[in-house]
């Protein structure tokens, strides 16, 4: 939907077949927030991660997903994005009957029809919303992995201290400056991956080594030590169950496009 092209990174649709086995799907944190629902339950809004978190989709499981851009959601949730980090919430329990209906509304939709309708509630909750912070807007686009190597060398170009940015970073993201940076640095290695993987490329380990550092990282032990903190395994471990879920097939550039669509406009 054009209207949350400001504020939504990606949206999706993810189903699990009847007759497959159960699938574990790991959440890694990425930075923004999101608005998931498990067609059949109610809408759930995901606040900022620090941590992984492993969920077992049964089969037949529908999930639909729309993913906020780092700091975007704070203009249409209604409260401060800080108090839901690592938390999952009802949309009905910020939102009310809207979203309470839209759940009512999708038993018999298609899934893109019930993705259509998520926007909408979104779009809905735009219209009386306040814009993003801009310059939390400037300084997510700074940290992007393959924009800066650390914080503390953005504070002239934002122009404010690194206790304000801190603050501000709260706020509207509700992560630190730093914990947002290496959040989005490991994202931007991942979309490397996928996206190699997904161009029938094996992750091998000299091409692991050359992704790592153009994602920015200072070694293969800083590698190691940021996905151990960020998805619970080694890297080995990690990039073995990506190859297994992004070389199966589906299309899964709803999960590394955006990053490097950002990449591509920073060039």
């Amino acid at each position: 939907m054009p209207a949350l092209a400001a504020l939504v990174a990606s949206v999706w649709v993810q189903q699990i077949a009847a007759d497959a086995n159960p699938y574990t799907h790991r959440n890694l944190p990425h930075g923004g927030m999101e608005l998931v629902w498990h067609l059949g339950s109610t809408p759930q809004i995901l606040g900022p991660a620090t941590r992984p978190a492993t969920d077992v989709l049964p089969p037949g499981t529908t999930v639909l997903g729309l993913r906020f851009r780092p700091g975007a959601a704070a203009a249409v949730l209604g409260l401060p994005t800080g108090e839901l980090v690592d938390l999952s919430v009802p949309a009905g329990d910020l939102w009310g009957s809207p979203a309470v209906a839209l759940a009512e509304q999708a038993d018999d939709a298609m899934p893109d029809d019930a993705l259509l309708g998520l926007q909408r509630l979104v779009a809905a909750r735009m219209s009386d919303a306040a814009d993003p912070d801009p310059l939390v807007e400037d300084a997510v686009r700074m940290l992007m992995p393959w924009q800066a190597r650390a914080v503390r060398p953005l504070m002239p170009s934002l122009g404010i201290s690194e206790r304000q940015l801190r603050r501000r970073c709260l706020a509207s993201v509700g992560l630190a400056p730093k914990t947002l940076h290496r959040i989005l640095r490991f994202q931007g290695f991942l979309a490397l991956v996928q996206s190699a993987v997904a161009r029938g490329r094996t992750p091998t380990d000299d091409r692991l080594a050359r992704l790592s550092a153009e994602a920015g990282y200072a070694d293969q032990s800083h590698l190691t030590r940021e996905c151990v903190r960020l998805t619970g395994v080694s890297p080995r471990a990690f990039l073995g169950d990506t190859h297994r879920n992004c070389a199966c097939g589906h299309d899964h550039a709803a999960s590394f496009a955006p990053m490097l669509q950002a990449r591509t406009h920073l060039r």
